[in-house]
């Protein structure tokens, strides 16, 4: 079914001890109100200076279960782009939390070769972080049992903010959020299997801005037992276009008391991290489409939380150096050929703002040898600055707004727990 644009009905069932009653969202919906002209002005003014971003008495680590993240960054799971390769570059920039690709919890079980090959973690790389995805709370017990058996991780994330059409129309995804009651017996489930190994939870608003969710999914998260909850402050109708309601992160921060709250959304810069956290009191920021092409971007976030000046722009040369160092740690891992054709979704990013011509972009991506690729690059001014109006530009999909398919009669049995079709596992991209 399509999302009617009426009034959302009241929520279903919240747990303390067991599952008992939530709140209606209404409220939710009623207090969702992005800041525009704050984030206007943000955007239209894209040469401010980043170099004096700081935090002047530094930043309090993140603590998520037994792990200690300083600064409290994380790199948000992005499909097709935060494999072993892209975490080992960002690691080499600075400290943080680095979380793998999504991974589907029937894809684990099923011990695909493709999904083997998306749980892997380099040999010094810890802690290692994987975030798994799933509707069916028995699959994700099961799943999670699986990873803390066999050793595999130290923290486990769950994406409950997947906002694809053929997730959701399933019930999958952001739909989930809908459904209290299955919310808390998916994260429940997944914390009792983990036994020591923490579990945080991804969400979004809610579906639209008829029905928001978030404090009723932050609320069922933290008496589920997660660790700490995360919050991409948009709605699943909106995908990736607008504005983040960074108030949405300070109202969730007001209601889940008990855990950390991290923020995401809109984080284009360190400026922006900070920003974030003093707007929103946030115990910590989730980096996602802002590091594309830009892994010094942590490096940039280190100095801002310790108070230190962030670095400026780097020249095209130092850009040309990390992508050549990006493609060729690929290749080690999985061949020239595989590896000239991943790249070139990450060329557009690492060139972003530079002025280098549409020709260099076209023959980057259509090259076929690693050979070519950098001579290619080797071709490339080095000299060429980063203009002052390209800074911290916009990168990634900006795909939205939506209409979100649910599946039939989904919000009009919101107290069920029982699991959706086993189509809404289907593979995609994270939320």
């Amino acid at each position: 079914m399509r999302r009617s644009q009426g009034r959302a009905p009241a929520a279903g069932c919240r747990r303390a001890g067991s599952l008992a009653r939530v709140r209606s969202t209404t409220l939710e919906a009623m207090e969702t109100h992005p800041r525009e002209d704050r984030r206007a002005a943000r955007a239209a003014d894209p040469s401010r200076p980043t170099t004096s971003a700081a935090a002047p008495s530094g930043a309090a680590p993140l603590r998520i279960g037994p792990i200690e993240v300083s600064p409290p960054v994380v790199l948000a799971p992005m499909a097709g782009v935060t494999n072993p390769v892209f975490r080992r570059l960002c690691r080499r920039f600075g400290a943080g939390l680095y979380v793998s690709e999504m991974i589907t919890a029937r894809g684990l079980l099923e011990g695909s070769e493709r999904t083997r090959e998306m749980t892997a973690f380099d040999p010094d790389e810890s802690p290692r972080s994987l975030q798994l995805y799933g509707s069916d709370p028995a699959i994700m017990r099961a799943a999670v049992a699986q990873l803390v058996e066999t050793d595999h991780v130290d923290h486990i994330d769950l994406n409950l903010g997947c906002p694809v059409r053929k997730v959701t129309r399933h019930g999958g995804g952001a739909a989930l959020t809908a459904r209290p009651r299955l919310l808390g017996a998916l994260i429940g489930g997944a914390v009792e299997a983990a036994g020591t190994v923490p579990v945080t939870v991804k969400f979004r608003l809610g579906i639209d801005d008829t029905l928001t969710t978030y404090l009723d999914t932050g609320r069922v998260a933290e008496d589920a037992g997660a660790a700490a909850v995360a919050l991409h402050a948009r709605s699943a109708a909106q995908l990736y276009s607008g504005v983040a309601d960074w108030s949405a992160i300070a109202r969730l921060k007001e209601v889940v008391t008990t855990i950390p709250v991290l923020g995401n959304g809109d984080i284009w810069s360190a400026a922006d991290a900070l920003a974030m956290r003093d707007e929103t009191g946030c115990d910590g920021v989730v980096i996602g489409r802002g590091c594309l092409g830009r892994p010094w971007l942590f490096r940039d976030l280190v100095d801002a939380f310790a108070g230190r000046p962030v670095a400026t722009a780097p020249n095209l040369g130092e850009v040309v150096d990390v992508l050549g160092q990006h493609v060729d740690l690929l290749a080690e891992r999985i061949g020239d050929e595989r590896a000239v054709r991943d790249i070139r979704k990450h060329v557009g990013w690492y060139l972003t703002g530079y002025p280098v011509g549409s020709e260099v972009r076209r023959r980057l991506t259509t090259t076929p040898s690693l050979d070519q690729f950098h001579q290619l690059l080797a071709q490339l001014d080095r000299s060429i600055e980063l203009p002052v109006e390209h800074r911290n530009l916009p990168r990634g999909t900006k795909r939205g707004p939506q209409q979100v398919t649910l599946p039939d009669r989904w919000l009009e049995d919101r107290d069920s727990d029982a699991a959706p079709d086993a189509r809404a596992d289907a593979l995609t991209s994270g939320g």
